[in-house]
């Protein structure tokens, strides 16, 4: 069997795989200090986990807040408009067909997962700042929504059920990265960290589909 050849390029700044990795250590602290405290129903070690889990909630508003601004100045492939692909998303839809050309940039297709999610983290992080001040009396909104308790169930039920949503796409998205490594043999996972982006050959790829 002949070895793979791949194509090499630099796609993902130094500032963009620092914001990705700041929210993604995040989203995960946010979700493991969320169901741990349900594990504590009532106590002390219960309040502490809210408390620390409220820490991450801010952290992750900062992250965004962050990756919103360079997906606006920061360069080609950080910049929102590198995951803007409309025609491409109604085409994969209206024809049933979600095969792309692989090109060096974010996934076309995947990009409008990557939109979405960030539209639910803005929306949990807005919730949780409310939450925290209703339920804990803390944060900005403290002053303004301490005494709002009437408010809780419209803050909290979007919040809870995004929180499910982000789970189900963490598992997806480490699903899909382990297919591409081992069924589509492409070292995907590591462009966060080296910046590198890396696709089979093109014709490698006609080779291969040519079998």
């Amino acid at each position: 069997m002949s070895p793979i050849c791949y194509e090499r390029q630099k796609v993902y700044d130094g500032i963009l795989r620092l914001i990705h990795a700041w929210n993604g250590l995040a989203i995960i602290s946010l979700i493991l200090t969320g169901t741990v405290s349900d594990l504590f129903e009532h106590g002390a070690s219960e309040k502490a986990l809210w408390q620390i889990h409220i820490l991450f909630g801010y952290g992750l508003l900062l992250g965004l807040t962050a990756r919103l601004a360079w997906g606006l100045v920061g360069p080609e492939h950080a910049r929102f408009s590198d995951m803007w692909h409309p025609k491409v998303w109604w085409r994969a839809v209206r024809h049933f067909n979600f095969k792309t050309t692989p090109h060096f940039g974010h996934h076309p297709l995947a990009s409008a997962a990557y939109l979405t999610v960030y539209g639910l983290l803005l929306v949990m992080a807005v919730t949780g700042v409310g939450l925290a001040a209703i339920e804990h009396n803390t944060g900005p909104l403290a002053s303004l929504l301490g005494d709002s308790v009437w408010l809780k169930g419209i803050f909290k039920e979007p919040h809870e059920v995004i929180y499910s949503l982000l789970i189900g796409f963490v598992v997806i998205h480490v699903t899909a990265l382990i297919w591409h490594e081992t069924v589509g043999k492409t070292p995907l996972a590591q462009s966060m960290v080296s910046g590198f982006q890396y696709h089979i050959a093109q014709g490698e790829t006609n080779e291969q589909n040519d079998k």
